[in-house]
């Protein structure tokens, strides 16, 4: 039996990585009223991206599988509701 190939991790984009640390900064400043430095933001950046992004990943599929769940309850019903009464 063949296994499922897993999906590789997410990763972002550089450019996403370089909004994403602009926030992080702006949020220490905003927040904290303190300076965070480049390590220490792609740090948690890193901890986001490893710990954080399979969460919100499983919680979008599940999402989605809810939704598409509902539409094919909707399209079994709408299938029945075309059969015309035989007489």
């Amino acid at each position: 039996m063949n296994k499922r190939n897993r999906l590789p991790q997410i990763r972002l984009s550089d450019a996403q990585k370089e909004k994403l640390k602009a926030e992080i900064k702006a949020f220490y400043l905003d927040e904290r009223g303190e300076e965070i430095g480049m390590i220490e933001q792609m740090q948690l950046l890193e901890l986001f991206e490893q710990k954080m992004a399979p969460i919100i990943y499983n919680r979008a599929l599940e999402d989605a599988k809810r939704w598409f769940t509902q539409m094919m309850d909707d399209l079994d019903s709408d299938y029945y509701a075309l059969y015309k009464e035989e007489n």
